[in-house]
């Protein structure tokens, strides 16, 4: 694997420093800790949105301002570009988060107790926003087959004929356990899910992250023709480290939830602007490609060196997309409390696995988009901590 402009021991310059704060609530101590636990990039970000960002804040004016058609058009010529998928017919919506696109849907298309299914161990956030729209949460959980994990799809069919299910969050590609799911699987979903009138929220914002030979599929792709209802959200904030700057995008092709939708978002004022966001999107949009693919050959650097290294009683469970380890930790033979201490102990803040539901647990998940320095050094507290 080549050597890439991240791959030193240098960080400054754009590197994130832990929040003593954060770590402390979180992990009962900002003490000696490597932080790895945020899904972000910690690296110095793209040249270009942090000069974006830089002569925005030196036009020394920060109020209203229009949002240029401009932006969606970077967006779709990124998705043209890097994933072959075209935004004609559909319909492409600003959004603060994909916690508020993902709230605001449920909240309009399905009903008090209705069921949503979750396909668990999944993103931490997924199940506080069924719970806060007063939905029941509908476990179906992933299966772990030998290296990998896979859909129970017999379970979604039976989980989607349940009376009273009504929508499916789709984390594609999938965070924490790193699949990116085949045309195949997700056509599977699709035909299942219009079978029983279940809509489909997928969460691709890390849809930029496909490791090679694997690529990212569009759940739009495969639901063309099927007759299921479907939204996506997507955004440069997991790609590009920008969760604190830029909004995200909810595209669809349903007419009533696109609607339905901007009508909330215009009632709660949700969508006005951010000055920075739109100059940081359309940077990143624009000029990131390089950046993201030196990113993509450092993360497959920073992959190999846990598959040779990791030592014996911590296994990675094979990625495909991401920037997140997902570490299998169950040789070891703890407990929940036991593994999130002995972690700690070790000086790793890593994110539990029973985070991400209860089928995470025994696990931990581990961000690698970080100097190939500290990966090593994550190692090397991992195996000292297995000596004893």
């Amino acid at each position: 694997m080549p050597a890439t402009p991240f791959a030193h021991d240098e960080v400054t310059g754009g590197s994130r420093a832990a929040d003593p704060a954060s770590l402390t609530r979180l992990f009962g101590t900002d003490e000696g800790l490597l932080p790895l636990w945020i899904a972000e990039p910690y690296l110095p970000l793209a040249p270009g949105v942090v000069d974006a960002l830089q002569g925005r804040a030196n036009a020394t004016w920060y109020g209203y301002e229009v949002r240029p058609g401009r932006i969606s058009g970077a967006l779709w010529e990124w998705m043209g570009t890097h994933h072959g998928w075209d935004g004609a017919d559909l319909t492409t919506s600003i959004s603060p988060s994909v916690g508020t696109s993902i709230g605001v849907l449920l909240e309009r298309l399905t009903a008090p107790g209705d069921g949503v299914i979750l396909q668990p161990p999944v993103f931490t956030d997924f199940k506080p926003l069924v719970a806060a729209a007063r939905r029941r949460l509908v476990r179906n959980p992933l299966r772990l087959i030998g290296d990998g994990y896979q859909m129970d799809l017999e379970g979604l069919a039976a989980a989607a004929a349940q009376p009273g299910t009504s929508a499916l969050i789709l984390c594609n590609p999938h965070n924490p356990v790193g699949r990116v799911w085949a045309p195949e699987e997700l056509a599977a979903v699709a035909e299942i899910c219009a079978r029983y009138g279940v809509f489909v929220v997928a969460d691709e914002i890390h849809a930029d992250l496909a490791l090679a030979p694997h690529a990212f599929t569009p759940f739009a792709k495969v639901a063309a023709g099927t007759g299921v209802r479907w939204a996506a959200t997507h955004g440069p904030i997991k790609t590009f480290g920008l969760a604190g700057v830029c909004d995200t995008f909810l595209i669809t092709d349903d007419e009533e939830a696109a609607d339905l939708f901007r009508a909330r978002s215009s009632q709660l004022h949700l969508t006005r602007n951010n000055v920075f966001a739109l100059a940081a999107t359309e940077a990143a949009y624009t000029t990131g490609g390089p950046w993201l693919a030196d990113l993509l050959d450092l993360v497959a650097t920073n992959f190999e060196l846990l598959r040779k290294q990791l030592p014996d009683g911590i296994d990675l469970v094979e990625p495909e997309g991401t920037y997140l380890a997902w570490l299998d930790l169950r040789k070891l033979g703890m407990d929940v409390p036991e593994l999130v201490a002995w972690l700690t102990a070790a000086g790793l803040a890593l994110s539990p696995g029973h985070w991400f539901g209860r089928e995470g647990a025994g696990f931990a998940r581990m961000t690698v988009a970080a100097p190939s320095s500290q990966i090593e050094d994550a190692i090397r507290r991992l195996s000292s901590a297995v000596d004893g």
